[in-house]
């Protein structure tokens, strides 16, 4: 009988301003071999409000940093299964979306574990993600992003900080990984990274 460590998480659809979002390309440590795309996010500190913890992700993995209130209501959130690094975890995750015109990703608040397992990162497009057959959790991301997008409101999008370099990336050249069966909602091999 498989023993599943629970744990809370948050993660952002990080979208520019023409509607692509930002993935990170990582692996599991315990199996090297099995790449997949993510988006910005990870566990809760303790009793931290899922709103509080995505900033504070965002800001470590991407250096775009916003207030808790800044990001605005969950979109979509989900109840997963996932091995990493040979431990099992049930994570129950939100997601927000945070829309930028542009945003040049700073990873240099990478904690050890993102350092040694993120391999890049590049903006994909919603028909891109349609079209691949690298892994990408959640499983259901097209499907996902389609909806956010669809119900966004005509707000502006969050504007970055003065004094913040602030330009696209340029896309990451990556080798593709079969795709993992799934309902969207519990994924038995689905990622996360710590």
């Amino acid at each position: 009988m498989t023993t599943f460590t629970p744990r809370r998480a948050a993660r952002v659809l990080l979208v520019d301003g023409t509607d692509r979002v930002l993935l990170f390309r990582e692996f599991d440590p315990a199996r090297p071999e099995h790449r997949y795309w993510l988006t910005p996010g990870g566990g809760l500190d303790g009793d931290e409000s899922p709103a509080t913890g995505a900033a504070r992700e965002l800001a470590e993995e991407t250096g775009l940093r916003l207030t808790p209130d800044e990001l605005g209501e969950p979109v979509w959130q989900q109840t997963i299964e996932f091995s990493f690094d040979g431990q099992w975890y049930r994570q129950e995750q939100v997601f927000f979306l945070v829309r930028v015109p542009t945003w040049e990703v700073d990873t240099t608040g990478f904690t050890e574990v993102e350092r040694a397992c993120v391999e890049g990162h590049r903006w994909w497009t919603v028909e891109e993600l349609a079209r691949t057959v690298d892994r990408i959790y959640p499983e259901d991301l097209t499907g996902i992003l389609r909806g956010a997008l669809d119900g966004a409101t005509e707000a502006d999008p969050v504007v970055p900080p003065a004094g913040l370099g602030i330009r696209v990336d340029a896309e990451a050249a990556v080798d593709t990984a079969a795709p993992v069966d799934g309902d969207g909602r519990v994924a038995r091999e689905g990622e996360e990274r710590c």
